[in-house]
């Protein structure tokens, strides 16, 4: 019976298994997935790798390049918002510092000092008086005659620079119907290339006029008054009797070796004058309406009488 079954050219049945089992084998071999290309992968991660630290390393120089103090936070602001940039200093030890310009300005020029501090009167510092002579002089060169190329006719009667000159005086001056407005005298004297005396008008901060002269010590007379110095000590002849008072007034003049001591009496009252290098300076105020100019005498080293000027002819004793 069993052989009927079967029949012919059937598997018997250990067989049959043993095939399937093959089979089964087989096509789980064929479905299972290749395996992974590892050196393929390994390659691509490196390459991954290596850009993501270039990139990490970019941000690093990024944020070194920052200076200092940019991301600092303004503490005044009420937005918030971030303080401009500081840029930082880097100072080297090594490094020289900063040459001087060759364009700096130069040091002004400036005259000598006074013999002392009371020839400068009415608050006027020496610093003030200095620019007032400065101004002076320009005020010379641009008022001088000139030829049509602009060069001065009489070079060599320029009155030179400030350093060239000692201030003597600087006092208030005051207005009258000539001459409007206060102002401040300066009186300055230089020794070469010629001997020079000047007398310059300060008004409103400007030059308003100059009067220039050389020293008189050619004569025998221990003291030579300056003839111009009258504009010190006196108004104008068109407000004669009606000078405005209190009234600050100057003389000055040459004086010799000989002379010790020197007394100015104007008005009502008596001055010692100062001797300057070879210059007397006398001032006062004067009170009262006058007629007749100041009156000099001067005394040797022994208190002897050497000059009056009520002796000497060339001396102008009365006003105009």
């Amino acid at each position: 019976m069993s052989d009927e079954k079967h029949g012919e050219g059937a598997e018997p049945e250990g067989d049959f298994e043993e095939r399937l089992r093959e089979l089964l084998a087989e096509d789980a071999y064929t479905v299972r997935p290749a395996p992974a290309p590892y050196p393929t992968i390994r390659r691509q991660g490196v390459t991954e790798r290596r850009q993501r630290a270039a990139l990490a390393g970019a941000v690093v120089l990024a944020l070194a390049a920052v200076p200092v103090g940019a991301y600092a936070v303004s503490g005044g602001g009420a937005s918030g918002s971030p303080a401009a940039p500081k840029p930082s200093v880097r100072v080297s030890r090594d490094t020289p510092g900063p040459m001087p310009s060759a364009t700096a300005s130069a040091t002004p020029e400036l005259p000598a000092p006074p013999a002392t501090a009371g020839q400068l009167l009415d608050g006027i510092t020496f610093g003030q008086a200095s620019d007032g002579l400065t101004k002076c002089l320009a005020y010379d060169r641009a008022n001088k005659p000139k030829h049509t190329d602009g060069s001065p006719v009489s070079p060599s009667a320029d009155l030179g620079r400030p350093s060239a000159y000692r201030i003597i005086l600087a006092m208030r001056s005051t207005g009258d119907s000539n001459a409007p407005g206060d102002g401040m005298y300066v009186v300055a004297v230089r020794e070469k290339p010629q001997q020079t005396r000047l007398i310059c008008t300060i008004r409103d901060g400007e030059a308003q006029g100059l009067n220039a002269g050389g020293g008189d010590f050619d004569g025998a007379a221990p003291v030579a008054p300056d003839i111009n110095s009258g504009k010190l000590y006196q108004q104008s002849f068109l407000d004669k009797g009606h000078w405005k008072l209190p009234f600050r007034w100057g003389v000055v003049g040459g004086v010799r070796p000989s002379v010790a001591k020197l007394t100015v009496s104007y008005g009502d009252g008596v001055a010692e004058a100062t001797l300057d290098h070879g210059w007397f300076v006398a001032t006062g105020q004067l009170h009262q309406q006058v007629t007749k100019a100041p009156r000099l005498k001067g005394y040797d080293a022994g208190g002897k009488l050497v000059y009056d000027s009520d002796q000497d002819r060339t001396y102008e004793k009365t006003l105009p």
